[in-house]
């Protein structure tokens, strides 16, 4: 039986997401009360410019008071897209005590402080839905968290920055240096004025953490988080990526350990392997690789930015916490019951490509493959070019830990021979 008195939602942020939220919810209010059992009611807006014009939002919905509009008492759904840290936690807070149920998009936040929030919103018998905030419309959240609750989730690996991907991809594709893929990323909108969040790795980090919180039933906080960021990656890299028959992605990576008894969090470049499914992800698109016991490999494939995109996901939480909400029930909440400790990145093993700027004489190879195995690091390929008395050594490791690495890469850096460490690149993916 439809319900005619409509759930309330209160909108707190309307830049490119939110107002694309206001006006799906006014095209398609029809098929959202058919959907939810019951009509959704736009009831505020809380903006920080007033007087901006909003087209199809109602003037006297709008305001600046965000804290007045969460602690209405007839609200039952808080959207949040404003982003940032505070005043989002407050307001969050402030909605769950005052008996709304939060959809978020807010990556940063639940990164840093997700376990809190959920706190709150169990205390309060709320929901806390947040499909937005990791990789834009993929549905990736619900099916890690209710879909294959029943599974065993080892790994979880994949592109959650389009940004990124564009600028990557761009380097592969025509050979342009990272300043000149930014540039084109820039003037098409894709990156930021200031894109440090994205090429610095900090965006993919705060999705790394939710993604491996939720996958391993595990707190995991950004600060467990390994980040590196991408500027440092140049065409020779791509080059030698080539010869591998590799490309190149800015990875999210979490990951069980082999004995299953840690867990680790991890955002760097890498190398992957032309036949893996996430090197053909080209352009803005994110792609998350999901690896499983009983279910086995899994993709998950689509726009991860975006306001559409980005709205779609929310859109889909609003009707699930909509429907929990006629029906007097909340979905999952936190799942932390593992509690597995989250390992530093020395412990992390995998294969590296590391070249080296080394002078073009006899015995070179020699010490450096003395290097390696002092360290306890097996070396698969060696390939080594020069002349004019200075040479390239290119070296690919079987896999090994990030502290041998590290040790390997100090002591060859004292050999005479050794002019310098061109680069260091981890081989992901096989």
């Amino acid at each position: 039986m439809m319900r005619t008195r409509p759930l309330k939602v209160a909108l707190l942020g309307c830049g490119v997401v939110g107002s694309e939220v206001a006006r799906i919810m006014t095209t398609h209010a029809d098929d959202l009360t058919a959907r939810i059992g019951a009509p959704v009611e736009l009831a505020g807006v809380a903006v920080r410019r007033p007087d901006r014009v909003r087209e199809g939002i109602a003037p006297e919905l709008v305001t600046t008071d965000a804290t007045a509009l969460v602690k209405r008492g007839d609200i039952d759904v808080v959207v949040e897209v404003i982003g940032g840290i505070e005043p989002a936690r407050g307001l969050i807070t402030t909605a769950f005590e005052h008996g709304a149920s939060v959809v978020s998009a807010n990556k940063a936040l639940l990164a840093q402080d997700g376990a809190a929030l959920h706190a709150v919103a169990e205390e309060h018998g709320r929901d806390l839905y947040y499909e937005a905030a990791v990789a834009g419309a993929i549905p990736l959240i619900r099916p890690l968290r209710e879909s294959l609750a029943g599974d065993k989730i080892n790994r979880v690996m994949g592109i959650v920055n389009g940004t990124t991907n564009f600028i990557l991809d761009k380097m592969d594709s025509s050979g342009a240096g990272y300043q000149e893929a930014l540039d084109e990323a820039t003037a098409l909108g894709y990156a930021e004025a200031d894109p440090t969040a994205d090429v610095e790795g900090f965006d993919a980090a705060a999705k790394a953490a939710i993604l491996a919180g939720i996958a391993f039933h595990t707190r995991v906080r950004l600060d467990d988080v390994y980040r590196e960021g991408m500027t440092e990656v140049t065409a020779a890299d791509f080059a030698s990526a080539k010869e591998m028959g590799c490309t190149i992605k800015l990875l999210a990576i979490c990951e069980r350990a082999e004995d299953g008894a840690s867990v680790t969090a991890r955002v760097h470049p890498a190398m992957i392997p032309l036949s893996h499914p996430l090197a053909s992800v080209r352009g803005a698109y994110n792609a998350v690789f999901v690896e499983s016991d009983a279910a086995g490999q899994l993709m998950f494939y689509g726009p991860g930015a975006g306001g559409s995109p980005t709205a779609s996901a929310v859109l889909g939480d609003l009707v699930a916490v909509c429907r929990n909400r006629l029906n007097g029930a909340t979905g999952p909440g936190e799942s932390a019951y593992a509690a597995l400790p989250v390992s530093p990145m020395g412990d992390v093993v995998t294969r590296y490509h590391i070249s080296l700027d080394v002078a073009d004489k006899p015995g070179v190879l020699a010490q450096v493959a003395t290097v390696f195995a002092e360290h306890g690091v097996s070396i698969d390929t060696v390939r080594q070019s020069g002349k004019d008395g200075e040479a390239s050594l290119v070296v690919v490791t079987h896999r090994a830990s990030d502290a041998a690495l590290t040790g390997t890469v100090e002591a060859l850096r004292k050999l005479d021979t050794v002019r310098g460490v061109a680069s260091i690149m981890r081989v992901e993916g096989e």
